[in-house]
């Protein structure tokens, strides 16, 4: 831990910090490196210390480190200019009791695309706080729950609670139970493509800000190609790219008049607001702070009633959050924010990964579905992205004793010291998920093909008589020819790519388990014969594998842990034959 008296009565610990090593990042907590396997509240959990005095046990049960709950702006500021903390002070105070790290969410002016969580006498006071305006399917204009993003009343009045916040962190939490903040929750416009009050009408008719200009003109060839896709007759205008930013056109003019324009435009000024609350707090206290995102579904035309996810167009799913398209703007104009996080509750989570690592940015995933099929692709956020985390949603409601997380975590916090020093060497490192085989026989996830270091590996589902089942795992270049396994349900096969190599096998294939808080390991049994199909190949299976009523040579898993020693040969190691 870094600490030290520093010559006070109070002994100061590190804050929590983000560091790049390479392409990835390390979060480090009392200034050691930090892998959150955490979890997220309900909504309304973190408002009552004595309610979460009855849950922290059993999330502790699942191996959750940490816990992301909410603060809400009504509840720290009921009025306005008198603040609050007495209920966060509890909570905090009972998460550092029971050992959890904290992940704060700030429900401020937004969340889930509304702003239920502003104070009463936000809600009550229209004229200084405007609300958006919305056009329904009749092209009648309706007022909205949502928040002005274009008054300075609203964003500033955000900005002083939020430094607040911070400013009683910083004060109060010396032993940084707290490890960062999320700014906001997935902010946007539902039910229309964008404002239509008279304010937005007359700034959306105005010229397009020359900031927003110059960096899409100096950043096209980087640009994302969903972005582009939608600025072809700003293209066009720019004369090979060098567009005059004198340039005095409206919105619609600049880029054409569509739905996606208007998501630009909002997506631009949600960023100016977010970016000001988040600088307010930043000021107040230098800890990482981020932002989430509600994704779209692509093909979809409904966003789950508006209250969880999906939706195929701006406004059906919250139009100006930091979706694909538009996250080449959010990353321009809220450089305070250390990174953008997505909600992933749609099946392409490892392509979701991919793109939220978009420009160079740490991953994190704050919010899945909290069933076994999302967890076996935490493996993959983890071992392939570099992720620093993830957390499943609902965790306080989740049965302790039926949740497949429970496993996963517990197997992924007795191996975090290895899975982190790999991250440090991206080439060393990889993950992965088989989900179950479908009903018809079909095959979901065919074998994959991964390098690390020299080796090629086929990393396929373990190798029984019976049916094949789901699995999920991450492998480890420990030196050349030594890999780490971890996981269960998939079989390896190596190759070397050694250009001369003509045969490649298994050298020693020992099951370990873990001894101790450190992560060091011990030999368990020595592998070979069935388990290893006599040096063909290495098999991590699951618990209950399906023999198939045939010979039961598939064993099941034990400490879901090995290690493996690769050799190759070449035709100098065989001489004249």
């Amino acid at each position: 831990m870094a600490e030290s008296n520093n010559g006070g009565d109070k002994l100061f610990i590190e804050h929590p910090r983000l560091i790049k090593h390479g392409s990835r990042w390390e979060l480090l907590v009392d200034g050691r490196p930090y892998l959150i396997l955490g979890g997220e509240l309900q909504n309304s959990s973190m408002s009552s210390a004595r309610y979460m005095d009855t849950v922290w046990e059993n999330i502790a049960k699942l191996g959750v480190n940490t816990v992301l709950g909410p603060v809400s702006w009504e509840d720290v500021e009921p009025e306005e200019g008198r603040f609050d903390f007495t209920e966060l002070d509890a909570v905090l105070a009972s998460a550092r009791a029971h050992g959890f790290r904290i992940v704060l969410i700030w429900f401020g002016s937004f969340k889930n695309g509304m702003s239920s969580y502003t104070p009463s006498w936000v809600k009550t006071n229209p004229q200084r706080f405007p609300r958006m305006e919305t056009r329904n399917s009749e092209g009648d204009l309706e007022i909205s729950s949502v928040i002005s993003i274009l008054h300075d009343e609203c964003v500033q009045a955000d900005a002083k609670a939020f430094a607040r916040l911070m400013q009683h962190l910083k004060t109060t939490d010396i032993e940084r139970t707290v490890i960062m903040v999320q700014v906001e929750n997935e902010v946007g416009l539902l039910g229309d493509s964008r404002d239509r009050s008279q304010k937005a009408e007359h700034v959306f008719g105005s010229p397009v800000p020359k900031a927003l200009l110059e960096f899409l003109r100096n950043a096209w060839p980087s640009l994302r190609p969903e972005l582009k896709s939608k600025l072809s007759k700003f293209e066009r205008s720019t004369d090979n790219f060098i567009h005059d930013i004198s340039d005095t056109r409206a919105w619609k003019d600049t880029f054409g008049e569509s739905i996606y324009t208007d998501e630009i435009f909002m997506a631009y000024h949600y960023t100016l607001y977010v970016e000001k609350v988040t600088a307010a707090g930043r000021q107040a206290y230098d800890i990482p702070l981020f932002t989430n995102v509600w994704l779209p579904k692509p093909g979809s035309t409904s966003s789950n009633d508006g209250i969880v996810s999906g939706g195929g167009k701006p406004g059906e799913y919250p139009s100006g959050g930091a979706v694909s398209r538009v996250l080449d703007i959010w990353h321009a104009f809220a450089p305070t924010l250390d990174f953008i996080s997505p909600d992933i509750y749609i099946p392409d989570y490892s392509g979701i990964c991919s793109v939220y690592c978009h420009g160079g940015q740490a991953l994190f995933i704050p919010e899945q579905h909290r069933d076994e099929y999302d967890a076996r692709r935490i493996w993959e956020a983890l071992g392939r992205f570099g992720a620093i985390g993830a957390s499943p949603f609902g965790i306080d409601t989740l049965d302790v004793e039926t949740a497949g997380l429970r496993a996963h975590y517990e197997l992924l916090n007795s191996v975090s010291s290895h899975i982190m020093k790999a991250r440090l060497e991206p080439d060393s490192i990889t993950g992965f998920f088989f989900d179950e085989i479908d009903a018809n026989g079909t095959d979901p996830t065919p074998p994959l093909i991964r390098t690390l270091g020299s080796y090629e590996l086929r990393i396929s589902r373990a190798s029984v008589f019976g049916q094949k089942g789901p699995g999920c795992g991450i492998v480890i270049a420990l030196d050349q020819d030594r890999f780490l396994l971890i996981g269960a349900g998939y079989n390896i096969e190596f190759k070397s790519r050694v250009p001369s190599s003509i045969f490649t096998g298994i050298l020693r294939f020992d099951e370990k388990s873990v001894v101790d808080e450190m992560g060091t390991l011990r030999t368990e049994r020595r592998f070979n014969g069935d388990e290893t199909r006599s040096g063909k190949w290495v098999n991590m299976p699951n618990k209950n594998p399906d023999l198939g009523g045939w010979i039961p040579i598939s064993i099941p898993a034990r400490t879901m842990i090995a290690e493996v020693v690769v050799y190759t040969l070449t035709e100098e190691n065989l001489g004249s034959r």
